[in-house]
């Protein structure tokens, strides 16, 4: 994957995340931390949503470091923006 492949699926990502964010009204953060944790949802029409809240937090995680991994990649020497910024048209 390419890194606007990579930075397409986070933002994509982070829609799904926000809206069941505001579904629920708690970070995805916390609700994957008491979800990993064993935590059952406390209405049965929530168990589908939670299941997929987190598939794409899970998702979300992995896209974060293969984008972190790819940068590191193409700045192996110091922080910089040459060669990552892409104006999209």
């Amino acid at each position: 994957m390419t890194l606007q492949d990579i930075l397409s699926d986070i933002h994509a990502l982070e829609q799904d995340l926000i809206a069941f964010e505001r579904k629920y009204g708690v970070r995805s953060e916390t609700f994957y931390a008491a979800f990993v944790s064993g935590e059952e949802p406390q209405d049965d029409h929530w168990v589908l949503d939670f299941g997929e809240w987190a598939s794409v937090y899970r998702t979300w995680l992995a896209r974060q470091a293969a984008y972190r991994d790819l940068v590191q990649q193409l700045q192996p020497n110091a922080p910089s923006l040459a060669g990552l910024v892409r104006v999209a048209v």
